[in-house]
């Protein structure tokens, strides 16, 4: 899949907290279309996070994908995750959705991609979109020197992360579990 640009999303695990942000610009080539998004969707009862990198329209329509397979596998993160990846990858439709997500509930987070991937992270730290590499950096920083929280984690590295990315703003929206 080709790099996403015009995001950053981050996941970040420290304890027995997840946090789940996005910043919100949308970017249509080099120009700056809206600034407010929100590329972060709680599901299920409020229970998974799930946040996207890529075609808005693409990712509405994974969204309801996913959601329909949480249901479908009652609230089973893991199932849920590997019958998506598996649909996005062989479905004719699906595979030609440009996108990724970034799925999470208490205890499992998940990158998911339309190539079929399907990445649990080690070090609970999952990072997509342009400014996702700076986001990524900020936060294996803190989480190594700090005593802040998940959400404090997440938001400081969006921050950092929007200082550099020019498809990546400061308008960020964290949720947490």
């Amino acid at each position: 899949m080709a790099a996403l640009r015009g995001t950053t999303i981050l996941l970040v695990r420290r304890g027995s907290q997840v946090a789940l942000a996005g910043d919100g610009q949308v970017s249509l080539e080099d120009t700056i279309i809206k600034g407010t998004a929100r590329k972060i969707r709680r599901l299920h009862d409020d229970q998974v996070l799930a946040g996207f990198a890529g075609s808005t329209a693409d990712a509405f329509s994974l969204f309801a994908r996913f959601e329909s397979k949480l249901e479908e596998f009652h609230g089973n993160l893991p199932r849920a995750a590997v019958e998506l990846a598996k649909e996005w990858r062989t479905d004719k439709v699906l595979r030609h959705l440009h996108a990724l997500l970034v799925i999470s509930d208490k205890t499992n987070s998940f990158l998911v991609s339309g190539d079929g991937d399907l990445i649990e992270p080690d070090d609970g730290l999952i990072a997509i979109g342009s400014g996702g590499p700076y986001a990524l950096a900020a936060a294996r920083a803190l989480l190594k020197f700090t005593k802040k929280s998940a959400p404090e984690i997440a938001e400081e590295s969006l921050k950092i992360a929007g200082e550099i990315c020019v498809y990546t703003n400061t308008c960020i929206t964290v949720e947490s579990l």
